[in-house]
């Protein structure tokens, strides 16, 4: 009798804990709001007692959703190694898409953003936050992945803090059409990735365009002419809220685009392009209901969360694709 009840008491405290668990790891799962990009920037620079100036609104919004990676609830997931978030998926898949965000914004800041023409020098702070955010995402021995994160971070504030120091040149941001449309079209690619893996949901016959364009095109080894692509039923939810995470990071950045390249994008008269742009990204952060990612057939009984994130991506990477236009025009 005694040793049933020892054996009960040991069923019911991991009942317990399981429990527990899995309440936390909900709480952990609920994905960041957005924020108002201006309305941060200008209290920051209230804080600080220093100019609104070209660029700040930028770097801010890029300090801001690298310090969500580390500071929502439940902080830095990707890397754990112990329960619950070593069984969870859905919110590293998130943490990833935005990471890969703000791994090409710090590059194009590094690049192009912080540099007058390609023969001038790259700017100190920048050198060395740019690399901290392309560990692996999944690093937990020292150097930890958030470590180097926070490294990273603390970097771009010594920017940021250069680019308000108007007794001295310590950092400059150059808001110009050929530096906004470089990044963009690094952010095309990205979103292009994104909108076919999530369209691949349901499965399709391709037709192969890889040398299109090009009659003395080469590969290094050939492909079906008509290849079948379809996602892993394990993949679905991994691949949306990747997408759903890339989305997040880029809908702030291009928000504070709206801001630091306003004279660029009125000359250009390409405001309107990126308001759209914006509008569609908006989409996406819409509440998804369901409490899985479910993969309905196209026209079949159930919905599919892929094909429909998909659709918004689509049509904000089409978008993109007409305001890098607009940008490379005179």
């Amino acid at each position: 009798m005694r040793q049933y009840f020892q054996t009960k008491w040991v069923l019911s405290a991991i009942g317990v804990l399981v429990f527990i668990l899995y309440i936390i790891s909900i709480y952990w799962s609920v994905q960041p709001d957005t924020f108002d990009v201006n309305e941060y920037s200008q209290q920051q620079a209230r804080e600080q007692s220093v100019p609104l100036v070209t660029g700040y609104t930028m770097t801010t919004t890029l300090i801001r959703v690298s310090e969500t990676l580390l500071d929502k609830p439940g902080g830095y997931l990707s890397n754990d190694v112990i329960p619950p978030s070593a069984f969870m998926d859905n919110m590293p898949s998130w943490e990833f898409g935005v990471l890969e965000m703000v791994r090409d914004l710090s590059l194009a800041m590094r690049k192009d953003f912080s540099r007058s023409q390609s023969q001038s020098v790259e700017n100190q702070a920048l050198i060395e936050a740019q690399p901290k955010f392309n560990i692996d995402s999944r690093r937990w021995i020292l150097p930890s992945a958030e470590s180097q994160y926070q490294y990273g971070i603390d970097q771009l504030y010594v920017y940021r803090d250069g680019l308000t120091n108007i007794s001295a040149d310590q950092a400059q941001f150059y808001a110009r059409a050929d530096n906004l449309r470089d990044w963009l079209k690094q952010v095309e690619k990205k979103m292009g990735s994104l909108s076919q893996r999530l369209s691949a949901s349901v499965g399709q016959e391709m037709i192969n365009t890889d040398l299109a364009g090009d009659s003395a095109a080469r590969q290094s080894t050939p492909n079906s002419s008509q290849p079948y692509i379809k996602t892993s039923w394990w993949k679905l939810d991994d691949n949306f809220y990747e997408a759903r995470g890339s989305s997040w990071a880029l809908l702030h950045f291009l928000k504070a685009v709206d801001t630091d390249f306003a004279d660029v994008l009125e000359k250009k008269n390409a405001r309107v392009s990126l308001q759209q742009i914006i509008r569609e990204l908006e989409a996406t952060q819409q509440t998804v209901w369901s409490p899985m990612i479910l993969n309905g057939d196209g026209f079949g009984m159930l919905a599919n969360h892929s094909l429909v994130m998909a659709n918004y991506i689509s049509r904000a990477n089409a978008a993109l694709i007409d305001l890098s236009e607009l940008l490379s025009q005179g």
